[in-house]
């Protein structure tokens, strides 16, 4: 089968290249993959930590060319999205256990499933870390990314006031339309107390942050692209009792995937594509997504 593979000579460190057909295990149905999404965390970068020849790829929607053995899970020719986070997602057919797969409404296009299950699962299960619930302050910072797009409309489904951060105005473009009651590019502008945090930035946006936390209030960081250091105060947390969790995805996605599906279907939850193209172009794609070029998410189609 054909399969980008990290290539660190190539464009956007990825290659087209004829790779074995994986073989599934009892419990795994092989997937001819139709679209898959690009995250930054899978990306091969400069630090060489992904060899060459390997494929990527953690999220992938398409139809089931073979069932499980096993007999459980989605059926021949059904329609899915999966996740798994070891990869090899980024090829034309792929091994998923069950438990990671979700069959899709009709009304659910396969880039749009494409999209859900590192994004929008990691926004999904943080805001659930962090006790969202209705009538609560939520600050998403990076909320033009593709866990920032998600996290602000599942904060304002639940029914809480969202501020969402993005590093300039134009970045923050949209993020009104997606439930967004504030969109901000700093701490400073916040003038009311937070009781939620989803931070994907780190860094001094989130020692910025800190200062404006309600008592019992709750930060769930999921990622720190800043790269920069967050630095507080002695004692800062402590008379508000504030709460810092680390959250990463885990696996069994299933459910949640059906989930999120069946929102987008239903017209409750967008995913927000910024790119989208043949998988030939996927070295490009890389490049604007490692540049912050990219709002929301970037989805490869399979020609």
């Amino acid at each position: 089968m054909r399969a980008l593979v990290a290539d660190h000579s190539a464009v956007g460190r990825l290659q087209l290249s004829e790779t074995p057909d994986p073989v599934p295990g009892a419990d795994e149905v092989l997937i001819r993959v139709a679209a898959f999404s690009l995250n930054y965390g899978e990306l091969p970068k400069a630090d060489g930590l992904t060899p060459d020849g390997t494929v990527p790829g953690w999220d992938t929607a398409g139809v089931i060319e073979r069932a499980a053995a096993s007999g459980r899970g989605p059926k021949v020719g059904d329609r899915v999205v999966a996740f798994k986070q070891s990869g090899g997602g980024w090829a034309e057919l792929r091994a998923v256990h069950i438990d990671e797969v979700a069959v899709l409404p009709d009304e659910v296009t396969f880039g749009q499933a494409a999209t859900l299950p590192t994004a929008a699962v990691t926004a999904l299960r943080a805001l659930r870390r962090g006790g969202l619930a209705a009538g609560k302050r939520v600050a998403v910072t990076g909320a033009s990314g593709g866990v920032g797009t998600f996290a602000v409309q599942l904060a304002h489904l639940a029914g809480a006031e969202v501020y969402a951060l993005v590093g300039s105005r134009a970045r923050g473009e949209g993020l009104a339309g997606l439930g967004a009651d504030h969109v901000v590019t700093g701490a400073e502008e916040i003038d009311q107390p937070i009781d939620l945090v989803l931070d994907n930035v780190g860094g001094p946006l989130l020692t910025g942050l800190l200062g404006r936390l309600a008592e019992h209030a709750v930060v769930v960081s999921v990622g720190a692209t800043s790269g920069e250091p967050t630095e507080f105060a002695a004692y800062q947390l402590l008379g508000g009792e504030i709460s810092l969790h680390g959250f990463r995805h885990g696996g069994s996605a299933g459910a949640d995937l059906a989930e999120l599906s069946r929102l987008v279907a239903e017209g409750h939850l967008r995913t927000a594509v910024d790119w989208e193209g043949d998988w030939s172009e996927a070295g490009e794609a890389a490049l604007a997504l490692l540049d912050r070029r990219i709002r929301g998410k970037a989805v490869l189609t399979i020609g």
